[in-house]
């Protein structure tokens, strides 16, 4: 059965930060459970997040898409900062505010995860019980090894290090934050230098909520990022959702190997910007999921 869902605008605190999300909500009156859904790293709302939002609102769940601290509409300085510790907590407000809405389930709540943000709803999953269930969909799970082998070597990662630490001592004496592109096919210093067509095309990623800004400061807290411990701690039944031919799928074979609770990998074909909006990708990856979270929420 397809629901028919409408959307509402909502906000909720995160440690003092209003955040702005919208909530895809089924028709029909009944309590019903609830998944928060994030997307890809520098990403907003109305991106990947979106799409599958309103794919698990149309298979009965009330699911939550929102703006990070410091992206699209919520408030927080500096800007475009991908902090993991930071994006972690949000999620964790995120489900806290499904958890107190009058037309969700407290006890059956999920989290559904698209690319890095797989990494940041892994790891609030592992501490935080009241996530029941889980699914990461193309899932980006780096660690220090595989961080080496996307960026170029040991020298380029201390490299972007070097330039993260700089310009945060830069921001902590006053001046304003540094920031290159999130994407570009002609600044080699962008966070994603090449041709990364999901960004930059306006008919998909290219959205006018979207600010195509990276802060620089950034790079230590992402380069040094590493969900896989948190793998052994998650107890909620997960399941991966990944291609071969999309971005480390050594990452979720690792993430996945060490995972503590029920679980399975699918593997399926595509590239990694196929799952973010590409129609018959994205109905197979938010179909596994919906039987997923119906499986282990309803």
């Amino acid at each position: 059965m397809t629901h028919t869902v409408r959307t509402e605008r909502v906000t909720f605190d995160s440690d003092g930060e209003t955040l702005v999300g919208t909530l895809y909500r089924p028709d029909g009156q009944e309590l019903r459970p609830a998944i928060v859904v994030t997307g890809s790293w520098t990403t907003v709302k109305e991106q990947m997040a979106a799409v599958y939002a309103q794919r698990m609102a149309e298979a009965g769940f009330v699911a939550l898409a929102f703006d990070f601290t410091g992206f699209g509409e919520s408030g927080g300085q500096p800007r475009q900062l991908e902090s993991p510790a930071r994006k972690i907590a949000d999620i964790h407000h995120a489900i806290t505010f499904l958890a107190q809405h009058s037309a969700v389930d407290a006890g059956r709540i999920g989290a559904l995860g698209v690319c890095a943000s797989s990494g940041y709803t892994a790891v609030n999953a592992a501490d935080d019980p009241r996530v029941r269930s889980l699914v990461l969909i193309a899932p980006w799970l780096h660690d220090a090894d595989l961080v080496q082998d996307i960026y170029g070597g040991a020298d380029e990662v201390q490299k972007k290090m070097g330039l993260g630490l700089d310009a945060l001592a830069q921001y902590e004496k006053g001046a304003a934050a540094h920031y290159v592109p999130a994407v570009s096919l002609t600044d080699p210093q962008a966070a994603m230098f090449g041709p990364f067509d999901y960004y930059l095309d306006e008919k998909r990623g290219a959205v006018p909520a979207w600010d195509n800004r990276f802060a620089v400061m950034s790079w230590p807290q992402w380069l040094t990022f590493d969900p896989h411990p948190a793998a052994s701690r998650i107890k909620a039944p997960t399941v991966l959702v990944h291609s071969r031919d999309g971005a480390i799928p050594q990452g979720a074979e690792k993430f996945h190997a060490a995972l503590g609770g029920p679980n399975a990998l699918v593997w399926t074909s595509g590239t990694q910007f196929d799952f973010y909006d590409q129609d018959a990708k994205v109905t197979e990856a938010a179909g596994i999921a919906a039987r997923h979270f119906t499986e282990t929420l309803t």
